[in-house]
């Protein structure tokens, strides 16, 4: 009885478990820090396609998967991935290996999966190593010694020549084995009898030698039928091409006296001598062998290797690497052309390097990096044409350098400033051209005598054959009238190529950092763009691909691409890697589909990207990441049909975002993104919905969220658009379930999916998102572990899986503390279980406690083990007062959460806490290194002197000194005598300097060594003159005179214009060594050769309408005057009506049953004609007192009319949309909601043409308007603005209509001109002007004018808001301003209106009553009521006038309350609001300022006492 609480607390606990999950996410867990330049993630360490060329150091030791794809690896070296023993998965593809040392992966023993290219599938555990496509020429005996497990190992691909024995022993459960397409001619007898499980077997594609060595492998083959397919013989002759298999055992044969019988059996043990060469004493001697590669896996004791006299066509990369004790490398006399940058990296032993007698054309840079010790470097009869500035740099000891008989033309400044200790230098027969550029080279070798080989120059001709070492250095020259090519040898670039900048690309043109090669149909990108290039230009090309070919790295002042115009389906991951300096990206008018952030990778700087005119179909949340700095988004013209949620949300600072011109159906999957619009403050032009069809072309911001729903209310499954939850790296995902369990995990892996609810036990797969993180060794959680997972309601992290299959395992690791507030983001977690952890329930675990309390979050099964006296308390029942703090923590548990406490800095080097490194040590004097485990050697106080170089001795702990040339001792302290050696002759005194020696000379001899005598050119006794060269000869000096000076002693200026070059009738003027042209007029360059230039485009260009041009990029611009657009401002779309009877007649409107007429209007006046057209069926458009009145008389009926709701005299522009189908007549002002003036009877359509009539029209057509029985049309003409009148949605062109006068082109004049009592002129002679009305005066009209006959003596003037105002007038005046006597012409006389005017129609006289009142004879006032108004509110601040940026709607009070007649209403009652509402509303003024403020409208009248 007493287990029953207990089970029903169980039973239910499992029914509240079951509702939910909390997911861990968490960095690494230990302290190793993320190798450089690698990203890592979890138990991940990526470093694929980083051009590496070693495996990186410091490599996580809980590292599981390591990813080492496209790189430049050599070798693999034993000690790689030494400590790496939980590693399970290694890439090692696409890399250039060519040595794998013993027993590099000894330690690897729980070596298990990896996903290749072929074997795809996540879920089937392969074991799976492929080192395919590398550069591996041998196998050794050891090399997989320790991957017992490993099932399926690829080798194709490679350069194996040798198999030694034994070297697959140890791969008893391999199930694949590929060594195809490799150099392998022989393999060790039962090489193969070691793998049982063997299924798949490829050995095609080698050179087989079938002797008797290979008979085994015969039966073993047909034995097995399945495996080594295709295995074919490649010799000897007689066998060639036949399958091993298939032959018998006699076919194998060995012949005695060729030796091969005896052929010794493929080995790689440390010291032994590859069978085609002899060794001894360290000494690998190879010549003459007719070797093609170098041999592999040569005896890594030897000293010295002899190589010479074969046909070795490359040095591969790390050929020579592995052989650190090497002193002596001969490669001399074969066909080398290439040589790999790290051919000879790390040889610091190295001191005699031969190479001459090859092909080579080129140093790489690096090649000689790190060879400090080499002495001797013959490079001599090659074909090197170029020597880069720095390849000597670090061969500070080398003492010959020979590059005697290449192909070099010139040479960098300071090419040789690192060579310390060179000796002697051979630089003869390469032809040399001594222009301005190798003056630097004479004046070393003149301090420097060391060119023993004579170096002389070949060009220019004036010093062809001399010694470079003994030129004047005035005689190198850089000059146009010179040739400095040579025939017959390399393009003289190809010297300077590896030195100098990149150029432009072909065919492309480069100006001001600026690369265009737009225009010129390019289908791939361009090469070796220069590194200063700010704007690149590649559009209107033929591109459809854009490669990750890191063409974007070095261009660190790249702002602009521009890519449109091309036919780009496909942007490769990474293309635009190294582009974040790049501020613009244009990809419009090309074929993408779809855009995620890979492809725009490495754009993190980038702010505007135009992708219109695209096919792109889909837009997700991972479209745009890494783009946080965009600003302008343009997608328009896409095909767009829905965009899924967040899909912009990587993107904080978009401002615009154009999305027109799309497809968008708004059904429910689009129903956020409207709210996404309203409740963002980004210019997005208003996409329109085109689907369905009663939202067609409907503003996507304007559909109410019920309008967005799916037909059949659910929706539409459509995966084509979606991304996707994406797996962890450490853990298998299937459906929804993530399996973590067993991977050695020290901290939560991340990309778990956001909308997670649970984290499920291991072996259960459930219909929600699982996670199994069970059996690792998690030990710590951050602070933010569990932000953004606020659906988690369950945790677990207990050995005790639960029966429900929705639970989450993390049991079985190792964590002892939990941060406070670790939860807080997770509000929905309801249980918790962290059972089979050794928590540390000291005082900083109280708040766990309480918490789990508070609603039994956690069933009782975490239990303390620590510290002392709390060892087994269960955490769900001991006491809050048992968690103390009553000691230092244990080391133990403080080192989970403080890498510090295990202290890992040596030799007394303190720890201190980094965030980005866990912890950094501060080492003493003495040590260095991350722990300070490094000894300071003992050249850091740098005791060499004279420029001489420290080597420290490890072993002693001692220093030596490399002396600098000319030095010696223990310190370099001591200057060698040169003179013991010298070379003075003729009695010369020596004098010593540092490394060289100086020759005083005795009289009458000159020269470096003192070795000419005087003769009669000696300075003093030398005639030629202007620098002439003096000859001696025996009939006495003869002068050589330099261009420009003839005559004995070269004192004739010659008349270089005697045979002058000058064009097009210039003038030749003689100048001294030449001559120049004096140009006619027109014509230019060095010979008058260039002719005047083409016409500028201004003046082809034809604008029109008076228009100026100008020229912007050498295009011709027409600056339009106001009124006029189009490229040649040929139409004019903009009209000021000045004069009251001015009218613009337009042409007939075709089908005027259905037409559509758009016009934005500006006035200040009430009332005016906007258009008439006076056919049998006669419409007018017309400015009634502010609003917009269409009257329609369809012939059979009475006229009608209809009213625009809004006001338009405010002076601002709105816009009028008139739309008749059928006798309908629709009307809409500023896009607000359409007032219709229906059918009411149908007639014959007219078949006469009549004239549209815009802003007036003529009086003869007046009283054809009499016909409008029931309303009257006011004949004032229009006075203000009217602009883009668009007819049946075609822009009329003025140009083509006939304008009386008074009409103008153009709007802009008097737009910041405010009349307010008259008319604005815009082409006055001072600029625009205000007309006054009759009585009003000032620049605004704004001034009554004092005496006369005004308003003020015959009317009284009624203040109606800030701006406007009414006169009533006294009797027997009338007009505006009343200031005109007598009745007006034509009204009727026998009927009085009291409050309004009379009107004679077809029916007789009536009466158009004012508002608020009606009757016959507008004597009967109306009942108080709210008229809805929908306008503007405009304010008056100043002289500036503002408006709301947008209308809005309220009511405003009229009519009268009668006591007795309206409710509450007496004798004081007035009409006025009942209720009102306040609004903030944003203001838009006319000179560009805004602001925000309150504004109260009536929402409600009636009847109240009056204020």
């Amino acid at each position: 009885m007493a287990a029953a609480p207990g089970r029903a607390f169980r039973s239910g606990l499992r029914k509240m478990l079951a509702w939910g999950v909390l997911v861990l996410v968490a960095g690494w867990g230990g302290v190793d820090a993320c190798p450089t330049p690698c990203n890592c993630l979890g138990n991940t360490v990526d470093c694929h396609g980083l051009g590496i060329h070693s495996v990186p150091k410091n490599i996580p030791r809980g590292t599981e998967r390591l990813d080492l794809n496209g790189n430049n690896l050599t070798v693999i070296s034993k000690t790689d991935f030494s400590g790496l023993k939980h590693l399970r998965v290694l890439h090692l593809m696409e890399n250039q290996i060519s040595n794998v040392e013993r027993g590099a992966f000894d330690e690897l023993k729980e070596l298990e999966r990896l996903i290749s290219q072929q074997q795809g599938s996540l879920f089937v555990p392969l074991c799976f190593r492929d080192l395919s496509e590398n550069f591996i020429q041998a196998v050794p005996r050891r090399a997989f010694r320790g991957a017992t497990d490993l099932k399926n190992l690829q080798l194709d691909k490679n350069h194996i020549s040798c198999i030694e024995e034994g070297a697959f022993r140890a791969l008893r459960s391999l199930e694949v084995l590929t060594l195809n397409n490799n150099n392998i001619s022989s393999i060790p007898v039962s090489s193969f009898n070691h793998m049982p499980k063997l299924r798949t077997f490829r050995l095609h594609s080698n050179s087989l030698r079938c002797d008797c060595h290979l008979a085994w492998l015969s039966p073993w083959l047909r034995q097995r039928a399945a495996l080594g397919l295709y295995t074919q013989c490649s010799s000897p002759p007689a066998l060639r091409g036949l399958n091993l298999a298939e032959l018998r055992k006699s076919d194998f044969a060995c012949s005695g006296h060729g030796g091969s019988a005896f052929v010794q059996p493929c080995s790689l043990a440390s010291g032994s001598c590859p069978p085609m060469c002899s060794c001894s004493n360290n000494i690998v001697d190879c010549r003459g062998r007719g070797l093609t590669a170098i041999p592999a896996h040569l005896p890594e004791a030897m000293t010295e290797i002899r190589l010479e006299q074969n046909g070795i066509k490359s040095v591969p990369p790390g050929a020579f690497t592995s052989y650190k004790k090497l002193r002596r490398i001969d490669l001399s006399n074969n066909q080398i052309s290439e040589i790999a940058p790290d051919a000879f990296h790390g040889l610091r032993a190295l001191n005699s390097l031969v190479l001459y007698g090859n092909k080579i054309t080129e140093l790489p840079g690096g090649v000689f990096d790190g060879l400090a010790s080499l002495e001797l470097l013959l490079l001599n009869a090659n074909k090197i044409h170029c020597i880069r500035a720095s390849v000597f740099k670090d061969l500070e000891n080398l003492a010959l350098l020979s590059l005697y008989d290449n192909k070099i033309q010139s040479l960098a400044k300071g090419t040789f400033s690192s060579l310390h200790s060179i000796q002697t230098l051979h630089l003869a027969q390469n032809p040399f051209v001594c222009d301005c550029n190798v003056k630097w080279l004479a004046d070393f070798l003149r301090s420097n005598p060391i060119e023993t080989s004579g170096a002389r120059c070949a060009s220019p001709r004036r010093l062809a054959n001399k010694r470079i070492a003994q030129i004047k250095s005035n005689k190198f020259r850089c000059s146009a009238k010179e040739q400095y090519h040579i025939p017959g040898t390399e393009d003289r670039r190809l010297s300077y190529e590896c030195n100098s900048k990149p150029v432009c690309p072909a065919k492309c043109r480069c100006e001001a950092n600026v690369v265009d090669c737009s225009n010129l149909r390019l289908t791939k990108f361009p090469e070796h763009l220069p590194s200063s290039t700010e704007e690149l230009r590649l559009n209107n090309n033929d591109i459809s691909v854009l490669e990750a070919t890191g063409a974007f790295k070095g261009l660190s002042h790249l702002k602009k691409i521009n890519l449109s115009n091309n036919k780009i389906s496909e942007i490769e991951d990474g293309a635009f890697e190294g582009a974040s300096s790049v501020v613009e990206l244009h990809l419009t008018a090309n074929h993408l589909e779809s855009v995620r952030g890979s492809m725009l990778r490495g754009m993190e700087g980038l702010r505007m990207l135009m992708l219109r005119n695209n096919k792109i179909s889909c837009i997700h949340n991972g479209s745009f990441t890494g783009l946080a700095n965009v600003r302008l988004l343009s997608l328009y013209d896409n095909q767009l049909s829905t965009i899924l949620p967040g899909a912009f949300d990587t993107l904080p600072n978009l401002s615009t975002l154009n999305l027109l011109a799309n497809p968008f159906n708004c059904d429910c999957r689009l129903s956020w993104f409207g709210a996404w619009l309203r409740s963002r403050r980004i210019v997005t032009g208003n996409p329109r919905c085109q689907g369905p069809a009663f939202l067609r072309e409907i503003p996507l911001q304007d559909v109410a969220v019920p309008d967005f729903r799916c037909e059949d209310g659910s929706v539409l499954e459509d995966s084509s658009c979606a991304t996707g939850p994406q797996c962890p790296s450490q853990c298998t995902c299937m459906d929804t379930v993530v399996r973590c369990s067993n991977k050695h995990l020290q901290t939560l892996p991340r990309g778990l999916p956001r909308n997670v609810t649970e984290l499920p036990a291991v072996y259960f797969v459930c219909v929600c998102v699982c996670v199994d993180l069970s059996n690792n060794k998690i030990s710590s959680l951050s602070d933010d572990s569990f932000s953004n997972m606020s659906q988690l309601t369950t945790l677990l992290t207990a050995f005790d899986p639960p029966p429900c299959p929705s639970f989450s395992s993390l049991h079985g690791n190792d964590i002892s503390e939990l941060q406070q507030g670790i939860f807080s983001d997770v509000a929905s977690l309801s249980h918790l279980a962290i059972g089979a952890n050794p928590l540390y329930c000291d005082c900083r675990l109280l708040w766990l406690s309480d918490w789990v309390k508070s609603g039994y979050k956690e069933p009782g099964i975490a239990r303390c083990a620590g510290p002392r006296g709390m060892e087994g308390k269960l955490l769900l029942t001991t006491p809050a007062d048992k968690f103390q703090c009553l000691g230092p923590v244990e080391a133990s548990v403080q080192a989970k959460c403080s890498p510090c406490v295990a202290s890992p800095c040596q030799n007394q080097g303190v720890c201190q806490v980094d965030h980005t490194q866990l912890y950094t040590c501060t080492c003493k004097s003495g040590f260095t290194g991350k722990h300070c485990e490094t000894p300071v050697d003992a050249c850091v106080s740098n005791p060499c002197t004279n420029g001489g170089v420290c080597l420290s001795d490890e072993q002693t702990r001692g220093f030596s000194c490399a002396c600098a040339f000319g030095f010696h001792g223990t310190f370099c302290e001591v200057n060698v005598d040169d003179c013991q050696d010298h070379g003075c002759e003729n009695g010369a005194t020596c004098v010593d300097g540092v490394g060289n020696y100086t020759c005083l000379c005795p009289p009458n001899y000159i020269g470096l060594f003192c070795e000419e005598e005087e003769g009669l050119c000696s300075p003093g006794r030398n005639p030629c003159q202007h620098q002439s060269t003096c000859i001696s000869t025996p009939t006495g000096p003869r002068c050589v005179c330099i261009p420009g000076w003839v005559g004995p002693d070269c004192g004739i200026d010659y008349n270089e214009c005697a045979d002058h070059r000058c064009q097009n009738g210039a003038q030749c003027v003689d100048h001294l060594d030449g001559y120049s042209c004096i140009c006619p007029q027109g014509y230019s360059g060095e010979f008058c050769e260039v002719a005047p230039p083409s016409p500028s485009p201004c003046h082809l260009a034809q604008c029109q309408n008076g228009a100026p041009c100008v020229e912007q990029m050498g295009i011709a611009v027409c600056q339009c005057l106001p009124g006029f657009e189009g490229q040649s401002c040929e139409k004019l779309v903009s009209v000021n009506f000045v004069d009251r009877d001015s009218y613009v007649q337009l042409q007939d409107v075709k089908n005027w049953p259905q037409t559509n007429i758009t016009l934005q209007v500006s006035t200040a006046e009430d009332n005016g004609i906007l258009l008439y057209n006076g056919d049998n069926e006669p419409i007018a458009v017309e400015l009634h007192q502010g609003h917009v009145r269409v009257t329609y008389d369809p012939g059979n009926q009475p006229a009608t009319a209809i009213y625009s709701t809004e006001t338009v005299n405010d002076g601002q522009f709105h816009t009028v949309e008139l739309v008749t189908f059928n006798r309908m007549v629709n009307l809409s002002v500023d896009g607000g909601e359409p007032t219709t003036l229906g059918s009411q009877g149908r007639s014959q359509p007219a078949t006469t043409e009549a004239l549209l009539y815009v802003g007036g029209m003529p009086e003869e057509v007046m009283p054809t308007s009499l016909g409008l029985s029931s309303q009257t049309i006011n004949m004032s003409s229009f006075h203000g603005c009217i602009r883009n009148l668009y007819i049946n949605h075609e822009l009329q062109d003025f140009t083509r209509s006939h304008m009386k006068p008074g009409v103008v082109p153009g709007c802009q004049a008097c737009r910041k001109l405010y009349c307010l009592h008259g008319i604005c002129q815009p082409n006055a002679a001072q600029g625009p002007q205000c007309h006054c009305q009759s009585g009003w005066t000032g620049q605004h009209c704004d001034q009554p004018i004092t005496g006369g006959l005004t308003g003020a003596d015959v009317g009284v003037c009624m203040a109606l808001d800030a701006q406007t105002y009414r006169c009533d007038c006294e009797k027997g005046y009338r007009g505006a301003l009343c200031n005109l006597q007598g009745e007006p012409a034509g009204l009727c006389q026998g009927l009085q209106c009291l409050h309004g005017h009379c009107e004679e129609t077809e029916d007789g006289e009536h009466c158009v009553c004012e508002q608020g009142y009606t009757g016959e004879s507008c004597d009967i006032e109306t009942p108080c009521r709210g008229e809805p108004v929908r306008d503007y509110h405009r304010l008056q601040r100043g002289t500036v006038l503002c408006q709301t940026s947008k209308p809005f709607s309220w009511v405003e009070c009229r009519g009268r309350c009668q006591a007795g007649t309206e409710p509450g209403a007496t004798a004081a009652s007035c009409c006025a609001p009942l209720r009102v509402r306040r609004r903030r509303l944003t203001f838009e003024c006319d000179d560009g300022t805004s602001f925000t403020q309150d504004v109260e409208k009536p929402v409600e009248c009636g009847c109240k006492e009056c204020v």
